[in-house]
């Protein structure tokens, strides 16, 4: 086989495999309940009885999770002390966590390991739950920064949008 027609397969073989790779993660059902019930385990709460959200920031995002039940203290604890050890974690450029829940390293995580301290990760109690907020003024951290939140986004299904907004943090 001659050097064109190397490349002309490979490159047929990309367009056909693309459309598979350019799909959500997220949309198949078996890896959805595979990410939640890694999650349950790794975090240490039912995802049925919380909501997660991710936020992206034009300084960076926010990871804010909250129990669905005013009354549900054990989630609301759990939660808490779950995103301090994240923000902890995180600051360290430990990234072990989600890649635990996802089964794989999630897009951004490598450029955050590199630049991890031109990236402040602050934790905060909120009503029924805590809030991990990322912050940096690096162009790179930051990108990778949304990468990560995106991620998160499609893999948990959160419905969050995926622009970039100022909720005031």
């Amino acid at each position: 086989m001659d050097k064109l027609s190397i490349i002309g397969a490979s490159a047929l073989s990309a367009m056909l495999t693309a459309p598979l790779f350019a799909q959500s993660s997220a949309s198949c059902p078996a890896h959805h309940d595979a990410v939640n019930a890694r999650g349950d385990h790794v975090m240490g709460f039912d995802h049925d009885k919380t909501t997660h959200h991710f936020l992206l920031t034009t300084t960076g995002g926010i990871i804010e999770v909250t129990a669905n039940s005013d009354g549900d203290t054990a989630s609301r604890d759990a939660i808490r002390g779950h995103l301090q050890h994240i923000a902890m974690m995180f600051a360290d450029g430990d990234y072990e966590a989600p890649m635990l829940v996802h089964d794989r390293v999630p897009p951004g995580v490598p450029v955050m390991k590199e630049k991890k301290k031109v990236i402040a990760w602050t934790y905060s109690e909120i009503a029924n739950g805590g809030e991990v907020v990322a912050t940096t003024s690096d162009g790179d951290a930051l990108a990778a920064i949304h990468e990560f939140l995106r991620f998160q986004i499609d893999d948990h299904q959160t419905g969050d949008s995926t622009e970039v907004s100022n909720p005031g943090h």
